[in-house]
């Protein structure tokens, strides 16, 4: 950003963005004026005393996604280049590779195409293809996985928003431990883990009103 002439600037991220996102926050707070993320990262040992209901079904759905659902993330960080091959030599196995994300974690009944048109999952993978990308993209997990300071905290303005079919949920409780400073919180009745595509119009009001909330508490 300071090569492009931005001292100070907002950042926003999901997945590995969310992930960047708190780094950045956390370490370059004289730069960074507030974070909007909807991939809170709690730091580890947390307990479940305290938390609602609700709170408690999200712990317990994020712990089953990485006991059970979590292979393709296993894979990437420990051996990236040999699914990276497969990625980059065929088309039909770059698409069931992406498009199983898309189908499980989207919130949906039966098909991502539900909310999310086949083109648009298309455009996606096509970009990786065109680019043959599919092996470096891979390579974050195997360079970065679990890499998250534990003891990195967030003290700049956070807003966060979790969505219901999100694959990773962090309870208010835990998040407010690393971000010190939550100046806003979403719990949307919609959406998984790609909000911008299945919730467009939400999601893009949902990034305004947390960005001028980040920015406001600066003033």
């Amino acid at each position: 950003m300071g090569r492009l002439g931005y001292s100070k600037f907002a950042a926003h991220g999901g997945d590995w963005g969310g992930v960047i996102t708190t780094v950045l926050g956390g370490r370059f707070p004289a730069h960074v004026l507030g974070i909007h993320t909807t991939t809170a990262q709690a730091p580890p040992g947390l307990t479940t005393d305290g938390l609602t209901a609700t709170e408690r079904k999200w712990t317990e759905e994020t712990r089953d996604f990485w006991r059970h659902h979590a292979a393709y993330a296993k894979q990437q960080a420990t051996r990236p280049q040999t699914i990276g091959y497969s990625l980059v030599d065929s088309p039909v196995g770059l698409l069931a590779w992406i498009l199983d994300k898309f189908g499980e974690w989207t919130d949906t009944e039966d098909s991502p195409f539900e909310t999310i048109s086949r083109d648009r999952v298309l455009d996606d993978v096509t970009l990786y293809w065109l680019t043959r990308t599919g092996a470096s993209s891979a390579r974050i997990y195997y360079e970065s996985h679990n890499s998250l300071d534990p003891e990195l905290r967030v003290d700049v303005p956070s807003a966060i928003s979790m969505y219901p079919r999100d694959i990773e949920k962090c309870p208010r409780p835990w998040a407010q431990e690393r971000y010190r400073q939550i100046v806003r919180w979403r719990s949307p009745e919609t959406g998984g883990h790609f909000p911008s595509l299945e919730v467009p119009e939400y999601f893009v009001k949902d990034l305004q009103e947390g960005l001028a909330a980040v920015l406001a508490a600066n003033r």
